[in-house]
């Protein structure tokens, strides 16, 4: 089975919000055929020592993220993704990288 992951704007975002726009890309992404790989890391996640050794959390996010985009063959882009720095890095490596890109 091909693998995708979400690629989705959070800054500013409630969690309600997010959880929303996963289910919704979740469901596209199923019914297309594909497993979602998991790129939604909350900040519980650090450990005690990861929070004091970062100096940028969101750059530490998007390498967490394009450490799991290894594993996709594809990235979905939820609505209102070329607002966000992350998502238009995300954007680019699929591209050059040669996945398959989804747009909402």
């Amino acid at each position: 089975m091909k693998k995708a992951m979400i690629s989705q704007p959070m800054r500013n975002k409630t969690e309600e919000e997010i959880t929303t726009t996963r289910k919704r890309a979740i469901e596209r992404l199923v019914n297309l055929g594909y497993e979602v790989v998991d790129t939604y890391f909350g900040n519980e996640w650090l450990n005690k020592q990861d929070k004091k050794e970062i100096a940028n959390l969101s750059l530490y996010f998007l390498a967490k993220s394009l450490k799991e985009m290894a594993k996709c063959d594809a990235v979905y882009f939820c609505r209102d993704w070329e607002q966000a720095r992350g998502c238009r890095l995300e954007e680019q490596a699929a591209l050059e990288y040669g996945l398959e890109t989804i747009y909402e």
